[in-house]
């Protein structure tokens, strides 16, 4: 009997279990089955030439149309052309060994499966030294092309070189013709009450379907694996946070909360108000707040945060700010003390009655103020905390934790932030918001964030300014990007400030560029902060202070840079993405972000968003030097024609694909969810979650479903577990 768990060395031979281990980590019965088809080809239907990508491992379906044979310049023997065409478009095949089997029997007329990695040659595409077979019945491999062929469906495999997805259609055959089935995880009712096939009839028409309609019904099965073991691992989470008990901190009237309020120069929104309600009430109860508050760029997020924070004080507890990058800790910390004026003095002479103290710890900080600062957590004297990772360090210890915020939470891990509820004291939780200000779509907030309750915030508070965006194509007219600095010029006459954004640090970055989006291989590499800046003091911008910002300075020089610039004795600010988020400078008018197509859609959005917080309105000039009609440009122009970050989100997920979200890939089209589409299956996502939820009610640990307990590991492992809550 062969079980799912069952190795593949015994079922296909040595060999061929080796090549499908090392090339695609296939070691077991379930791995190979659960490699699904790519796509299918239908009987007589030629793979389209056309569509083939630059790197990408491909196989065609062609006819061999010419065979010539030349000799090679820069070293001896000959090499050997083939011709093929799919009847639309021609394709070079290149071998350079005349040594390969059936080599000669390329001729013109010949049908065969090709394999290879698609490269350029003098502006051809070509496949250099494909693996191929040719469908014309001779020997075993021929015998069982013809015979795959011969289906209406040609099931076509993610492949690699050495494992072809004829060979691998053949390996799943073979397992599949030994195979004694397997127990069904799924409950029979759930199976149903959604009307699924069971697992065994779906993994047998994914891989040999007979219609497009069973192919349908295979993936419908296979995303609810996907989507109950996703759903079922973030169950368990949330019932496992609302285990252990949190401590109230009830409003209390007259204390440091209604002192801000009372101090507040403008009106909440309808959505701060709203939400600071459910956070209030939320606080003051004793079952621990997880929950995920995101919103548009600007819309306030901070503010509501405070004013929990300011709440948990005044229940005589402590709150701590999370921030993934001292740049951001720094600014967190001065906007919180700036905010709450002399009600951050506590300590101080003619502080307050209600003030308290908020205090910074990161881990550049020197010896005496780290010691200053970790007394000042320990025993109580600071009411709020900002720091960065050093706040999760075992020698940090703090009074009494009651509230934790973790800004721009997809930085940390899951881990991180346990670790710092840990810190709460034995048996207890802190409540926990995390902020995002990065718009998530309702797809991916319930699979990727699914553990936390979400709240969104859409009003802009009254008196933002608007923004103006714009893309300046550089190729067509570079005349723009003399004007986009003379527009710097303009603002700073006029008092104001203005960014500019490269892609990469420069000098001795160790990283290397990133393939450009929408580019090519021969693009240039992405403008860096070092080269950009002197270009501009020595021409352009000459005369003004113009000052750089990026992650591998010294933290005291960023500090001191980001002071200068908030102080606008630094009238230009040259930075990389660590202005991205939490930079607050209102006098900040223009954003100029150099090579704007090496960055997402949402975090173009993100980086405009640092313009237009004061009085004035902004602008953001998004230079690009990719043709004009392109699809990177169409994506420029989207950024500029919308500030919708919701709409913008949805867009970017659309054009990245999901990524891996079980994974640590954030982009493209692998992802650890196979058949799950956090594009398309928003139905079968929501109600898996009911039924997860359901489940995970009645039997936490899954001891009652050990099917259901196993589904969970296979999709949701432990080298995985940690991306869960990553976009």
């Amino acid at each position: 009997m062969t079980a799912i768990d069952d190795s593949l060395e015994p079922l296909l031979g040595k060999k061929t279990a080796v090549a499908l281990a090392d090339g695609l980590g296939l070691r077991t019965v379930g791995d190979l089955l659960r490699h699904y088809p790519r796509r299918y080809d239908e009987r007589g239907q030629l793979t389209s030439i056309a569509s083939l990508e630059l790197n990408e491992h491909v196989t065609v379906l062609a006819d061999v149309a010419k065979m010539t044979k030349k000799p090679m310049r820069a070293r001896r023997g000959t090499m050997t052309e083939v011709i093929v065409t799919d009847g639309t478009r021609p394709l070079s095949l290149v071998f350079f060994s005349q040594k390969i089997a059936n080599l000669s029997k390329l001729v013109p007329g010949a049908r065969g499966l090709f394999a290879g990695k698609v490269s350029k040659f003098n502006k051809t595409m070509q496949l250099a030294h494909p693996e191929f077979q040719l469908l014309d019945g001779e020997g075993e491999d021929g015998e069982q092309a013809i015979a795959s062929f011969a289906r209406k469906l040609i099931p076509v495999y993610p492949a690699v070189h050495g494992v072809p997805t004829w060979s691998i259609a053949r390996c799943v055959e073979q397992v599949l013709s030994m195979w004694d089935g397997v127990v069904d995880p799924l409950p029979g009712d759930l199976i149903k009450r959604y009307a699924l096939l069971d697992l065994m009839s779906a993994l047998k028409l994914i891989h040999l379907p007979d219609t497009q309609e069973a192919i349908d019904e295979a993936k419908r099965r296979l995303r609810w694996d996907e989507a109950l073991s996703i759903q079922l691992a973030l169950a368990q989470r949330r019932k496992s946070a609302a285990a252990r008990p949190a401590k109230p901190s009830a409003r209390r009237t007259g204390g440091l909360l209604d002192a801000f309020d009372e101090r507040l120069p403008f009106t909440l929104t309808n959505g701060q108000r709203e939400i600071g309600e459910v956070l209030a009430e939320e606080l003051g109860g004793t079952h621990p707040m997880n929950r995920l508050l995101q919103g548009e760029v600007g819309s306030g997020k901070t503010l509501v945060a405070l004013r929990g924070m300011l709440q948990v004080v005044d229940a005589g507890k402590q709150a701590a700010m999370l921030a993934p990058t001292e740049v951001l800790a720094a600014q967190h910390a001065r906007s919180l003390r700036e905010m709450l004026g002399d009600l951050a003095t506590a300590g101080e002479l003619g502080a307050p009655e209600q003030a308290t103290r908020i205090v910074l710890l990161t881990g550049s900080m020197n010896t005496a103020q780290r010691r200053q600062a970790m007394l000042d957590i320990a025993s109580g004297a600071a009411g709020i905390v900002v720091g960065t990772h050093a706040l999760i360090q075992d020698k940090v210890s703090f009074a009494e934790l009651g509230f934790v915020v973790v800004d721009e939470q997809h930085r940390f891990g899951v881990e991180q932030r346990d670790a710092l509820r840990g810190k709460s004291g034995e048996g207890v939780s802190p409540h926990v918001l995390v902020m995002t200000a990065t718009p998530i779509p309702r797809t991916v907030a319930m699979t990727v964030y699914g553990d936390l309750e979400v709240s969104a915030l859409r009003e802009l508070p009254q008196g933002r300014s608007p923004i103006t965006s714009s893309v300046v194509p550089v190729a067509e007219r570079p005349e723009w990007l003399r004007r986009a600095w003379e527009r710097i010029r303009e603002e700073v006459e006029a008092g104001h400030q203005a960014y500019v954004v490269c892609p990469r640090i420069g000098d001795d970055e160790d990283a290397e560029p990133k393939e450009p989006k929408g580019g090519n291989s021969d693009q240039r590499p992405p403008l860096a902060v070092t080269d950009v800046l002197p270009r501009l003091t020595g021409g352009p911008l000459k005369g003004l202070r113009v000052e750089m910002l990026h992650g591998r300075m010294p933290p005291e020089d960023k500090d001191a840079v980001m002071r200068a610039f908030a102080a606008n004795d630094v009238k230009v600010l040259v930075a990389t993405t660590v202005i991205e988020v939490g930079v607050n400078v209102p006098n900040a008018t223009v954003m100029v972000i150099m090579d704007a197509d090496r960055f997402g859609v949402s975090q173009l959005h993100q980086l405009r968003g640092r313009v237009g917080r004061g009085s004035a309105p902004g602008l953001c000039l998004l230079v690009s030097e990719v043709p004009a009609g392109s699809s990177t440009m169409q994506r420029l122009q989207a950024v500029a024609d919308t500030l919708d970050g919701f709409e913008l989100a949805q867009m970017d997920l659309e054009l990245r694909r999901e990524g891996d979200i079980l994974g640590a890939a954030q982009s493209g089209v692998k992802s650890g969810l196979k058949m799950l589409s956090l594009l398309d299956d928003l139905d079968v996502i929501e109600e898996a979650r009911a039924e997860a939820q359901r489940v995970v009610g009645e039997d936490p640990d899954l001891v009652e479903h050990p099917g259901l307990a196993q589904m969970v590991r296979e999709v949701v492992d432990a080298s995985r577990a940690e991306f869960l809550e990553k976009s």
